[in-house]
């Protein structure tokens, strides 16, 4: 039995595996995580191994009491993994980027795999049919481009992500809504388009917090899966193993 954690910018993701399969998920804010660890390890106390992947900042009271439980990896830039880094600067990609492109790499083989990451940033990773992984993009997610409206002007109000926008916004509101939505739709379309026109049996995976909401009015064919790094660490878990 394995435990999955992923420690993002403002949430942190857990889940168990048991037997490869996903048998339970905890999703809760940094705040929480002491509290909330200690009930999953007292509802779980048979847990062989857990595995880490943070890009956020989990205290080292908190970090020290998981490792202290469980034999525990952290992943990091020294980790195995299943793909050669083209990066030219490796040491600056973020790990929950490494861990999805692994987890691309090991569930699709031998392929072209494009993972779009939805959350706080939106970012996108390449890894190619001859598991090489040559980069990406970086853009500001949904929540960020509504607080930038709000940030940087004087009088646009704080908008959360809705349900309901058009192409054409006939009040301040619904144009900032078009803008925002729309305008990350119409990225994230033409990033696929640009990538498909130069490689063929190219798979695209959609993961992240606003996956499902993103997933829903996308027109390109793509794998949405909004826990697709745990399922990677839970992969490039079983990948270590191997090929140690």
């Amino acid at each position: 039995m394995l435990l999955t954690i992923d420690v993002g910018n403002s949430r942190i993701k857990v889940a168990v595996f048991e037997h490869n399969k996903q048998a339970d998920f905890f999703i809760f804010e940094t705040n929480e995580a002491l509290k909330n660890f200690k009930n999953i390890f007292k509802k779980y106390s048979n847990l062989q191994k857990i595995i880490l992947s943070s890009v956020g900042k989990l205290d080292e009271d908190v970090v020290n009491y998981i490792k202290s439980q469980f034999q525990t990896e952290t992943i990091t830039h020294k980790s195995k993994f299943p793909f050669t880094n083209l990066y030219s600067t490796p040491e600056t990609l973020g790990i929950d980027r490494m861990v999805l492109a692994a987890g691309a790499t090991l569930m699709h083989p031998n392929q072209n795999r494009l993972i779009i990451d939805a959350g706080t940033c939106i970012t996108y990773d390449f890894v190619n049919s001859e598991n090489q992984y040559l980069g990406g993009a970086i853009s500001p997610g949904i929540k960020i481009r509504y607080k930038s409206l709000n940030n940087y002007t004087s009088k646009l109000p704080l908008l959360s992500l809705s349900e309901n926008f058009n192409i054409i916004g006939n009040s301040t509101k619904s144009a900032i809504h078009s803008g925002v939505i729309n305008g990350v739709l119409f990225e994230i379309e033409g990033f696929i388009s640009q990538y498909s026109l130069k490689n063929q049996d190219l798979t695209i995976i959609l993961t992240g917090g606003d996956a499902e909401f993103l997933a829903k009015r996308l027109k390109s064919t793509i794998f949405a899966n909004s826990n697709f790094l745990l399922e990677s660490l839970n992969l490039l878990s079983l990948y270590t193993e191997k090929n140690d």
